[in-house]
């Protein structure tokens, strides 16, 4: 197993240390600083193993499967937890989560008909932007700029969210048409 899929399986390992770290005591800052650490060093992971992988030309089967699940259930899990901390609205989680079925049911389809869907900027600034939200939430510092800041990244994420959604939908939409 290479380097970017033990980082990958890594992170993936990560996401119960995680949970445990910011449900178990959510009134405590210092298990919601260590949640928030061990997300961070998670989510660097998702951007390290691709470029190793993709640099020395590690990409493996392996690879293309795990990753992006991995990356989806770190960020789907801190969502859920937030939600649970009440930071988080269940109805923006579901919207996200929705979109991340629809994305891959897409991809699954495409796959069966031999083609490839990459991932776009969109897609590229959501993720970045949904795990800035999530390390802001994390902190959970009660001081006014934060909180606003954590406002503000929550619409932000939600409007990319839907904005990589319409863009994918419609940059791939001869993926649903009936092959002959």
């Amino acid at each position: 197993m290479n380097l970017p899929n033990k980082l990958t399986i890594f992170r993936v390992m990560l996401i119960p240390f995680f949970v445990v770290f910011l449900l178990l005591d959510p009134d405590n800052q210092t298990f919601r600083y260590i949640a928030d650490a061990i997300f961070i060093v998670a989510s660097l992971t998702d951007m390290l193993d691709g470029k190793i992988a993709r640099k020395y030309n590690l990409v493996t089967n392996f690879g293309k499967f795990m990753d992006p699940l991995a990356d989806k259930l770190l960020v789907c899990s801190a969502m859920i937890c937030l939600i649970a901390t009440g930071q988080l609205a269940a109805w923006i989680v579901i919207i996200i989560i929705a979109r991340e079925f629809i994305i891959s049911g897409f991809r699954l389809v495409a796959s069966n008909n031999g083609s490839v869907s990459a991932a776009s900027y969109w897609g590229k600034f959501k993720t970045v932007f949904q795990m800035l939200m999530i390390i802001v939430l994390i902190l959970n510092i009660n001081h006014p700029v934060m909180v606003i800041l954590g406002q503000i990244l929550i619409y932000i994420a939600l409007a990319l969210t839907v904005i990589s959604l319409l863009d994918y939908v419609i940059k791939n939409r001869d993926v649903l048409k009936e092959q002959k």
